[in-house]
């Protein structure tokens, strides 16, 4: 009731503060949804703070980050994709997927059945199908199928990457990477790219390393080949109807952001040879990890953000002890959401005195030529030590005008704890609130 007696009747700068909170807390937003520059651009907005500033501040704003958007070339082909979110399963009508399943199934080991999770207390103790979830086997039991990489060859060397992106609030971490001038490997879910196609780009034009994280991050020793495939392919190439002039083997990445890589990421590392005879026959190089930070499995309970600041500062004791002084390691991060994107700019400082180079997995690989266009390159590592970050990088996505309007299928993120659309709502909610503090001490007579 104090409040209402305090606002009484509004003056000017009343209006306009009560103006700006409605439109800030409404639906629409008059943003630049139309470019991956324009999307870049958005990292919050300006409000004023209440007796402890003088002038305005910029908020990280989720309403306007992650508001759904249409991107043509994306939405007018998702009828050729599974649904956002969804486990992949071949489409009946993807004759090219079809073809590709019967051409490499036959390479696929038929003796290695399907796993649960978590793991079962039947499987036998010897690991016979070097099952990662199980002992963290990474050397193929099968013959033919290459060994997954789990460390940077390079000494005192970190593989730098992050799972589960493209995030939908991701300007402020990719800022703070590029005012660091550090590029990392990003390992991307293709619902999520399906979703915010323009973040994804970004990650590409910053000179960032693209990888495969499959369409739906399930379990992949869980699924029957052919949906385990499913889940690559529909990331990597799917069959469609156009009119654009290219051929008619289209890749979700290529469609949305310029490439096809050749790098993947199982999700949660559940890969088996299995697993890995399928990513193999699809070109896939197999990237692990030797240390978890937990910054995905925060749930208040077994772990704790105490969990995950713990879990760098073991790390950053490992790499301080000279462990990595012969061969370098990777580091499990995530691009999940607010909380694991801070906690890596918390700790990269730190991260960077306990090691000499810091550089995405490619990189220390030597791996120039990560995606199967040959007009985009990595530097070599070093080039990348010496200040080349980027080389060679012209690839670009399919363009088609865009539209603030939100397609019915997209604008979903998949691999989050928290959903955008709820901390969007808190944010706005909050917003009216500091709005109506202003007005409190602002409007007195």
């Amino acid at each position: 009731m104090q409040l209402v007696e305090e606002l009484r009747v509004p003056g000017l700068f009343t209006l306009v503060l009560l103006g700006h909170a409605l439109l800030s807390s409404g639906a629409a937003i008059d943003v630049n949804r139309t470019s991956e520059q324009g999307e870049a651009t958005i990292t919050g907005i300006s409000i004023p703070v209440p007796l402890f500033a003088t002038s305005l501040k910029n908020y990280a704003d989720p309403a306007q980050e992650c508001s759904p958007y249409n991107y043509p070339p994306v939405a007018n082909q998702m009828n050729s994709f599974p649904a956002i979110g969804s486990k992949a399963s071949i489409l009946p009508n993807d004759s090219a997927a079809l073809d590709k399943w019967k051409t490499i199934s036959g390479s696929i080991p038929t003796s290695i059945g399907l796993k649960t999770q978590p793991p079962g207390g039947d499987y036998p103790a010897n690991d016979p199908d070097c099952w990662w979830t199980y002992q963290q086997c990474t050397i193929p039991k099968q013959n033919g199928i290459p060994p997954d990489l789990e460390d940077a060859p390079e000494p005192s060397t970190l593989g730098y990457g992050f799972d589960d992106g493209p995030s939908c609030s991701h300007n402020d971490f990719l800022d703070f990477l590029q005012s660091q001038k550090q590029k990392a490997t990003f390992y991307f879910i293709g619902s999520n790219v399906a979703s915010y196609p323009l973040e994804a780009q970004r990650a590409l034009a910053d000179g960032h390393e693209i990888c495969i994280h499959t369409w739906s991050h399930p379990y992949m020793t869980t699924l029957s080949s052919e949906d385990a495939f499913a889940e690559i392919w529909y990331f990597v190439t799917f069959s469609f109807n156009c009119n654009l002039s290219m051929s008619p083997q289209i890749q979700m990445v290529k469609v949305a952001v310029g490439v096809t890589p050749t790098c993947w990421r199982p999700p949660y590392g559940d890969i088996d040879d299995r697993i890995r005879a399928i990513a193999n026959a699809l070109g896939l190089q197999t990237i692990m990890w030797e240390y978890d930070t937990a910054d995905a499995s925060v749930n208040g309970q077994s772990i704790t953000e105490d969990t995950v600041e713990n879990n760098y500062i073991s790390f950053l004791q490992t790499a301080g002890s000279g462990t990595f002084n012969s061969t370098g390691t990777i580091l499990l991060m995530h691009e999940l959401n607010n909380f694991t994107m801070s906690e890596a700019m918390k700790y990269y400082s730190q991260i960077s005195n306990a090691f000499q180079y810091i550089v995405p997995v490619g990189v220390s690989l030597n791996k120039t030529q990560p995606y199967l266009e040959n007009n985009y390159s990595l530097p070599t590592f070093e080039q990348y030590i010496s200040g080349t970050l980027m080389v060679n990088a012209s690839a670009s996505p399919i363009t088609s005008s865009l539209s603030s309007t939100p397609s019915p299928t997209l604008g979903q993120s998949v691999g989050s704890t928290n959903s955008a659309s709820r901390v969007a709502m808190e944010f706005r909610l909050a917003h009216v609130l500091l709005t109506a503090l202003v007005l409190v001490f602002t409007c007195r007579p």
